[in-house]
Parts: structure tokens; C-alpha cells; sequence
């Protein structure tokens, strides 16, 4: 008795709905049962039926009501394949990559991280000029990457987000692809002792006086916090850190590709991420 009260409220529900509604409904439905009437043991989901639901989430909210082929979580995988694979086609080099770095060079690099772990890639980047090396910021950037760095470094570290929480706000972007595969970046700005969301907004081209806009609008009054987390994205720039100082916060950057020096930003962004790919 239950289920048939239920499909007569559901078909009742249907004289309430517009026509742009319904005939959604009705496409989706079809194309599921023309997936279905195939005649092979199990029903394969071709490129045209991926790109028919990937459209389809995007021009109607309900979509996931009428979806029973496969899981919503399946679509929403599919187009984050394809924008990899877009943007992956889109930045491929022609040639064959950059020489490898020295290995006196490395040893070098190494060797000034061990001595002071709070040692940046520009600080190191500079006393290797000074010695004459000839190497980019970049390449020292890209190979601390690839150094973990000692045991006291992520003790002072964790020591300093733990006394001084209070007192921490975060801030960094991550991405969010559209439809057309064009990136959105996400600004995200977030207090560690709470865990609060204090500013959140999107734009297709930030900027330093995009940033510095944000700020002001996060921080409009007397701001309570004495550090600012921001990574070392050429975004922040020096209009950005001047807001902050003048602001009553010290700008404090990561060392490069360390995420859980700055945990509750990527934790807090990453769930944001996430419920824009669901939606």
C-alpha cells in the first residue's frame, strides 16, 4: 500500500512541475532506456552517453533524481577525467625537458636546508648566486620539494600553529572546472583556532588588487589575528603582504610543497572543492 501512495504522489507531483522540468526528466529517461535495449550481455557506456549526462548535470539540478544506470559520484568523475585530460593534451611540451640539476648543486641545496630548516627556496636561491652557481628559483623550488625536512622543523612548526592558533588566519585558492573547461579559482580564506570560514569568492583572473579587494572585505575592521598563512603563489604578491602588515598581521609563507604545514586551509578548501563537484 505504502509504494503505490508513493508513485501516486509522484505522478500527482508531475501536474505542479514546468515543462522545462518534465522534459528533462523525459530525455534522461529515454536515454537510459535506449543504454538498457542494447543487446549485449551488459549495457556499455559509450563517449556519447558520458558527455549526454555531463551536459546534463550542468542545465538541470534534479539530475541525479532520475540517474539509475549509474552512480551520480560516476558522472561527476567523468568530467573531472576530462578536464585532466583537456588541460593535460593542452600543456604538453614539445621538447624534451629541462638538464638535470648538478649534483654539487644538490648537495648544496641539501646541505642549507639541514643547517637552517626554515630556509626558504628564495634564501637559498640567492646564496647559490652568490657562489656562483647559475640556477633559477624554480629548479630550487621544485627540488625542496623533494626533501623532507628535519624532525625539529616540523616539531617548531607544529609548536607554533598549536600556541599561536588563536591568533591564525589562512588564506590560498584551488580550482574548480567548468562545463567548458575553463578553471575557476576559489579564494578561501579561514581562522585556524575555529576553524571558521571568514571570506569566500570566485573570478576567472586573480589578481594582486583582486586579493588585496578580498582582504578588505574579510578583515573590515580591527583585525584579531597577528599571523597570515599564504603560500608562495606569485599571486600574493607585495601589494598583498603591504595589506597584511598594515593590517596588524605578519605574513608568513610554508616551505614550498608541504601541505600540512598549513592542514586546516587544504582540509577546509578541500571540502569546499568537493561539494562544488557534487552540486
Amino acid at each position: 500500500m505504502i509504494p503505490f501512495l508513493i508513485g501516486f504522489l509522484t505522478c500527482l507531483s508531475t501536474f505542479f512541475r514546468s515543462r522545462y522540468s518534465l522534459g528533462l526528466e523525459i530525455l534522461a529517461l529515454r536515454q537510459q532506456l535506449s543504454v538498457l535495449k542494447r543487446r549485449i550481455p551488459r549495457p556499455r557506456l559509450r563517449t556519447q552517453d558520458r558527455i549526454f549526462w555531463i551536459l546534463l548535470r550542468r542545465l538541470w539540478p534534479a539530475w541525479s533524481l532520475v540517474l539509475v544506470i549509474v552512480k551520480p559520484e560516476t558522472v561527476v568523475a567523468w568530467h573531472r577525467a576530462g578536464f585532466r585530460l583537456f588541460w593535460r593534451r593542452r600543456s604538453q611540451s614539445q621538447t624534451l625537458g629541462r638538464p638535470k640539476v648538478n649534483a654539487e648543486v644538490r648537495s648544496l641545496i641539501r646541505r642549507m636546508l639541514n643547517e637552517n630548516p626554515l630556509r626558504g627556496a628564495p634564501r637559498i636561491h640567492g646564496e647559490l648566486l652568490k657562489l656562483g652557481f647559475e640556477v633559477s628559483e624554480r629548479t630550487v623550488s621544485r627540488y625542496l620539494r623533494h626533501l623532507s625536512p628535519p624532525d625539529n622543523a616540523r616539531q617548531s612548526w607544529s609548536a607554533f600553529l598549536h600556541n599561536h592558533r588563536e591568533a591564525i588566519a589562512a588564506m590560498d585558492f584551488f580550482t574548480v572546472p567548468s562545463l567548458t573547461f575553463r578553471v575557476l579559482y576559489c579564494f578561501f580564506v579561514i581562522e585556524h583556532g575555529r576553524r571558521r570560514i571568514l571570506h569566500f569568492n570566485v573570478t576567472e583572473h586573480p589578481t594582486g588588487s583582486w586579493i588585496v579587494q578580498q582582504l578588505r572585505q574579510a578583515f573590515p575592521e580591527s583585525c584579531p589575528y597577528r599571523y597570515a598563512i599564504l603560500d608562495r603563489d606569485g599571486k600574493f604578491g607585495e601589494e598583498v603582504t603591504e595589506l597584511l602588515t598594515a593590517s596588524g598581521m605578519k605574513p608568513t609563507r610554508p616551505t614550498p610543497a608541504s601541505p600540512w604545514q598549513n592542514g586546516v586551509e587544504e582540509l577546509g578548501s578541500g571540502a569546499v572543492a568537493e561539494s562544488f563537484s557534487i552540486t
